[in-house]
């Protein structure tokens, strides 16, 4: 079951083809998208590291001040304010708070601190031990002289006084990178003000780390991506080098063979159009022969243009021998100047009806258009494309008495002319009428007939219509509503050449053309 399905997953493979630039194609995509992730992961750091440092730099800041806070009010409370102090007692109190104060500003992110209060309206901001003392240790405190640094901070507090003394929890303001924080100073359970630290947290040294890390972390990755993917890639167009080598070679080898099977194939129609043609050449030089028994200074004329036709399309049948497919210029050229009118008379006369038995069971009707301009092909082409058309015609009715009618006509305004040989037979099979997907009736493709299977049939229409395209011309086949059969050859004019009186004698010389 599993070499089952690896054989159809390879079978499903095999039906693309990559080239090198498909493969570039992918290396490229890939390489993209591996900037991208990278640039996508970078950006979400970044964003994860602000939102911690934010956090992390407010909490830093409340943790300091409400340090700073907690130290104050302990100092407090184990040095009561109803207590006696000597001079020596009150100089180690007043340089306890000074170093509370001093040991913060120290630090570099702490850019503010002081303690904010009010006394019968009058805000202050103690920013010193020797203010703190006086102001909670001296019986008689006098109001402390506030300087305008702390303005600021004093503007603050004035706002935020209700809201910290009434709730006595940590208070922070944010101001881009710089944190306000206000912590109430409760001594003793009283609530006696608030300290106010201006704190600038700085942890850059933290992200820069992280983000070098991650850089290097990043670059390392895309590197061995990278190296993967090339080692991938060379393998890869390897691979496919080898395979458009191999298959360049099978391209060549199935080249070779078709040609050798084209052109047996042209041989086998050759050989064919050949044994289709010989009879006909045949029964020609029997007519030359009957023709030169009967020649007396009566018809000399006459048999001799008739030889001379005759002769000329010997000549066309064996040159015809010579070609698989004929060269354009021999079939149709602006030297020819074809009477078809006379073509067809010529092949009812000279032809059909030069043979006892057919001509009395074979009647012709000829209703030529005499308004038909001649055509640029050669008359001996023209006698190879209805001659087989009638031969049909004759062949199929199945009739005792058969009737062909041939009728030419000609379209002035639509310079279109036309040739019906039509029968009183049997007609034609409805399924030889029908169109192949090419657009052309069944009754015009090789090995197609009326006749009997067995025999070697097919080839009349087959090559009639063959020709015709080659003029330029288009045959198409018909049942007619009385009865029998019809065979339409569509002619277009173009630029055409009128024709004069005379013209079968005075071309005469020009048909001789092969």
């Amino acid at each position: 079951m599993k070499e089952m399905m690896k054989r159809k997953l390879f079978e499903q493979f095999k039906k693309y083809h990559f080239e090198w630039k498909h493969l570039a194609v992918l290396f490229m995509v890939l390489i993209f998208f591996q900037l991208l992730v990278s640039y996508i992961n970078k950006v979400s750091l970044h964003h994860l590291i602000d939102q911690t440092e934010n956090w992390y730099k407010l909490d830093s800041a409340e943790k300091i001040a409400n340090l700073t806070s907690t130290s104050i009010e302990l100092l407090m409370e184990t040095n009561p304010t109803k207590k006696t102090y000597s001079a020596e007692e009150r100089r180690e109190l007043i340089q306890a708070f000074n170093i509370i104060f001093s040991q913060q500003i120290l630090q570099r992110n702490i850019q503010e601190v002081c303690l904010l209060g009010e006394i019968e309206g009058q805000y202050y901001a103690i920013d010193n031990g020797q203010s703190l003392f006086d102001f909670f240790y001296l019986d008689n405190p006098r109001l402390l002289q506030t300087e305008h640094v702390h303005d600021e901070a004093i503007g603050l507090y004035k706002e935020l006084e209700e809201n910290i003394r009434r709730k006595e929890q940590i208070l922070s303001l944010e101001e881009g990178q710089v944190y306000k924080v206000f912590v109430p100073l409760v001594p003793r359970g009283e609530y006696f003000g608030a300290l106010f630290m201006r704190i600038k947290p700085d942890f850059g040294f933290i992200t820069t780390q992280i983000t070098s890390n991650y850089d290097e972390t990043a670059l390392i990755f895309s590197a061995l991506i990278l190296f993967g993917l090339l080692a991938m890639f060379y393998i890869s167009a390897y691979t496919v080098r080898e395979r458009d080598e191999a298959q360049q070679l099978l391209f060549k080898e199935r080249e070779r063979y078709i040609k050798e099977h084209i052109a047996h194939q042209k041989e086998a129609l050759f050989t064919k159009r050949i044994y289709h043609t010989h009879h006909k050449a045949e029964k020609i030089m029997g007519f030359i022969k009957e023709d030169l028994r009967n020649l007396n200074p009566n018809n000399f004329e006459d048999i001799r243009h008739r030889i001379s036709q005759y002769a000329n399309f010997i000549s066309r049948v064996i040159y015809d021998m010579k070609w698989y497919d004929p060269p354009l210029q021999t079939i149709r050229s602006p030297i020819f100047k074809t009477d078809l009118n006379g073509v067809i008379r010529f092949i009812v006369d000279a032809i059909f009806q030069r043979t006892s038995s057919q001509s009395e069971a074979v009647q012709f009707t000829l209703k030529l258009d005499d308004r038909l301009p001649l055509v640029n092909i050669n008359e001996f082409v023209v006698w190879e494309i209805i001659e087989p058309l009638i031969q049909n015609a004759i062949d199929h009715s199945k009739v005792e008495t058969i009737h062909v009618e041939i009728q030419s006509h000609y379209d002035a305004q639509n310079q279109l002319g036309s040739i019906r040989i039509s029968d009183n037979g049997k007609g034609i099979r409805e399924d030889l009428l029908g169109k192949e997907a090419d657009g052309i009736q069944r009754l015009f493709l090789e090995n197609i007939s009326t006749k009997e299977e067995g025999r070697r049939t097919g080839y009349g229409c087959y090559l009639s219509y063959q020709i015709a395209l080659r003029c330029g011309w288009k045959i198409s086949a018909e049942n007619s509503s009385a009865g029998g059969a019809s065979f339409i050859i569509f002619i277009p004019f173009g630029k055409i050449s009128r024709k004069a009186p005379g013209t079968h004698e005075k071309n005469e010389g020009t048909q001789h053309a092969i």
